[in-house]
């Protein structure tokens, strides 16, 4: 007989429990993006950045080439981590540089949260060497894009086939809320959803407004 208990999958991400890392938002890297509109991708990492930093989750965030090709990193990215030491690299695969893999271990998290830019070359490289390596691996798979359709639909199934779990910058945020009833971090779950989750933000504001509620909401 099974019997159920109140409590969390294990699979479920907490604040504590993963590192979050962000690959290579920069212009030149989202010049050639053909597979979301980039106000939305934009939108969809901030929605990521900002709820990794209220809830303090350890985050990485590295660049490519950065003087000499790709340039400089998404504004908003440098606004949510302006303290934040970014590790810039050679390697198109970011898990083959020491530099990163140093932080990795410094972390001591078995999970990795990723997200960047490209699917098929900056999040597939990271993704297939940790998971080969024993970590768990989630890609936040709308705050990555790529130049066709194709390539990021492929990238995301090669992922997912070798046992990365593929999530929303929404579903990220929200896991990491989890229970309304968590004050510390209600109101900035939910101011952050209220500017980048679209209708459902539009909703949060809505309720706030015309009926002096604060719930929310979600499911």
């Amino acid at each position: 007989m099974v019997t159920a208990t109140p409590a969390a999958a294990r699979s479920l991400l907490n604040p504590n429990d993963h590192l979050l890392l962000l690959i290579d938002y920069q212009s030149q890297m989202a010049f050639p993006l053909r597979t979301m509109d980039i106000g939305q991708l934009r939108s969809n990492v901030a929605m990521v950045g900002k709820g990794a930093s209220g809830f303090q989750v350890p985050t990485l965030v590295t660049t490519v080439a950065a003087d000499s090709f790709s340039g400089p990193m998404f504004p908003e990215l440098l606004d949510i981590f302006a303290d934040a030491k970014v590790v810039d690299r050679t390697t198109m695969n970011s898990w083959e540089d020491p530099k990163i893999i140093d932080r990795v271990n410094a972390a001591g998290k078995s999970r990795i949260v990723m997200a960047g830019l490209w699917t098929s070359v900056c999040i597939v490289g990271p993704a297939l060497s940790a998971i080969d390596q024993g970590f768990t691996v989630y890609v936040i798979t709308d705050a990555c894009g790529d130049v066709s359709d194709e390539a990021h639909e492929r990238a995301v199934t090669r992922m997912v086939q070798a046992g990365a779990i593929p999530m929303t910058a929404l579903q990220y945020l929200l896991e990491l809320q989890r229970d309304w009833a968590r004050a510390t971090t209600y109101a900035h779950t939910t101011g952050v959803a209220r500017v980048h989750a679209g209708g459902y933000g539009l909703g949060i504001q809505y309720a706030a407004h015309m009926f002096g509620g604060h719930e929310g909401g979600g499911g």
